[in-house]
């Protein structure tokens, strides 16, 4: 839950589809992840949300105007990452990058292999633009959640890609990332930690 006290945060969450950005079904990225977020994060956030089709060039449009005009520090989307001819969002994401951070991608298909072999089959990548972290999310609520917050209870754990984020926007120069510990424990080397606001001094 957010507080005062922490540095406010503005987040871009992008859904892309075809089919829901058209109103054939209920887009359901947008609300999952918009739900983790809220509860993962104690930082006031200022939300942008945009519901999309399938093109590449309206997706690395909107990634650039979340980020260079919106001033996102962290925009997630959700959707067009599989091998299908109309899954271009990771071709969108690298055409608007200034650094690739590969791990991400490679943490996230490591998770998702404790499910299903068909993970192997996805393609999200992560980068930087500017002073903002780009992630290309799973497209099912349920995967998101568990790409997000890893698999504390499997042996041994697996973590989650959002323990990452908050150094990551650290070394970029975003503002100061608090989590509730209780559903994602954010890592940063001890040299790089402050004090939560209110906390007596040590």
């Amino acid at each position: 839950m957010a507080s005062s006290g922490f540095d406010p945060v503005r987040i871009g969450i992008v859904s892309i589809s075809d089919r829901a950005s058209s109103g054939v079904y209920e887009d359901k990225g947008l609300p999952a992840l918009q739900d983790w977020l809220s509860r993962a994060l104690r930082n006031p956030v200022a939300w942008e949300t945009r519901l999309i089709p399938d093109d590449e060039a309206g997706i690395a449009q909107t990634l650039r105007e979340l980020v260079d005009a919106a001033r996102c520090d962290l925009v997630l989307t959700t959707g067009g990452t599989g091998p299908a001819p109309r899954d271009v969002t990771p071709e969108a994401t690298l055409a608007i990058a200034t650094k690739l951070m590969p791990g991400f991608g490679e943490q996230m298909r490591q998770i998702s292999l404790h499910f299903v072999p068909t993970a192997i089959l996805s393609r999200q990548v992560a980068v930087i633009r500017g002073k903002a972290l780009i992630i290309n999310l799973p497209g099912q609520p349920k995967s998101i959640a568990e790409t997000l917050a890893g698999l504390p209870a499997a042996t041994p754990p697996v973590p989650g890609i959002f323990a990452a984020v908050p150094y990551c926007i650290d070394l970029i120069g975003g503002p100061y990332l608090e989590t509730d510990e209780s559903l994602c424990k954010a890592f940063r080397p001890k040299s790089a930690q402050r004090p939560a606001p209110g906390a007596p001094p040590t």
